[in-house]
């Protein structure tokens, strides 16, 4: 009677489901590390994305904040002007009587732009500020003319100027005040005296 010894093959199987088995543990662990990598650059692509629209956010807040700021030192600016302007006004109203010239000063200056100095001198006035387009002081200096208030009107400087990172037009004007008196005296050219009737003294 032959007998087979099937000891080696049932240890070989043994190994091999073994081998097997690693094998798929490791392939798992391997899929397992694969996943985890994939999900790990996932958060970190979103966590860098969020965090450059966080740096980017702050960044124009901070722009807005400056311009805000440019603005309100403009404001400023026109605001001290129109008190001195008032000032004067004042001052030419006792002199010389009511006067509509710096009403119509006041009503010549369009939206987003601001008078930042005004001298004057006689009947000559130089003027400058900002604006935020060559177009509002080409419009101002239309109101200016048509207000029948003012005369020769002309641009002497026009150019680019940053305030506090906002984006302006800094500008110089000249013109000359209508010499208008609201009344002449006696005797004065355009207002001839009285004659007195003949044969008396």
């Amino acid at each position: 009677m032959i007998r087979i010894n099937l000891l080696p093959v049932r240890a070989s199987k043994k190994k091999e489901t073994i081998r097997q088995q690693i094998s798929l543990l490791i392939i798992s662990m391997v899929g397992v590390l694969l996943v985890g990598m994939m999900m790990y650059f996932i958060m970190l692509g979103k966590v860098n994305v969020a965090k450059n629209r966080i740096e980017a956010a702050d960044a124009e807040l901070k722009s807005l904040k400056a311009k805000i700021g440019a603005i309100d030192n403009l404001k400023k600016l026109q605001a001290d002007v129109k008190k001195k302007l008032d000032v004067l006004a004042q001052l030419r109203r006792g002199k010389t009587g009511p006067s509509s010239r710096w009403a119509a000063l006041s009503a010549a200056v369009p939206d987003q732009l601001w008078v930042t100095k005004y001298t004057e001198s006689g009947t000559a006035v130089a003027l400058g500020g900002y604006a935020m387009s060559e177009e509002l002081i080409a419009q101002f200096m239309r109101n200016l003319q048509a207000s029948g208030s003012f005369a020769n009107v002309e641009l002497q400087v026009s150019e680019q100027a940053d305030q506090g990172g906002l984006k302006a037009k800094r500008f110089d004007l000249t013109f000359q005040i209508k010499d208008k008196p609201d009344q002449v005296p006696p005797g004065q050219p355009g207002k001839p005296a009285p004659v007195p009737p003949a044969g008396k003294p």
